[in-house]
């Protein structure tokens, strides 16, 4: 599901407190993007990940998934034709 924006309240964590969440699987088909528009330069770029982190952001609130950061890193196992990924998950509370 493609959404537009973060429907969920401000989490404020730094990258530093997103590494400290250790990775889980989670099904490509229950994630709902908040980015409405792909960068083909980004999902193309063999680096794309050299600076951030190696596993996407999925913020868990209200029951749904939402990818917060790491839509190109869906797409590239998406189109690998994998059903699953790694990620970091942060449960907010309702």
């Amino acid at each position: 599901m493609v959404g537009d924006g973060r429907p969920y309240p401000e989490h404020g964590l730094s990258s530093r407190e997103w590494a400290r969440i250790p990775p889980r699987q989670v099904r490509l088909d229950t994630l709902v993007t908040t980015k409405a528009v792909l960068d083909l330069h980004s999902l193309l770029s063999k680096d794309s990940t050299f600076y951030g982190d190696l596993f996407p952001h999925v913020v868990q609130w209200q029951g749904e998934l939402y990818l917060e950061d790491g839509l190109h890193r869906a797409l590239r196992a998406a189109l690998h034709q994998r059903s699953v990924l790694h990620a970091r998950v942060l449960e907010l509370q309702d």
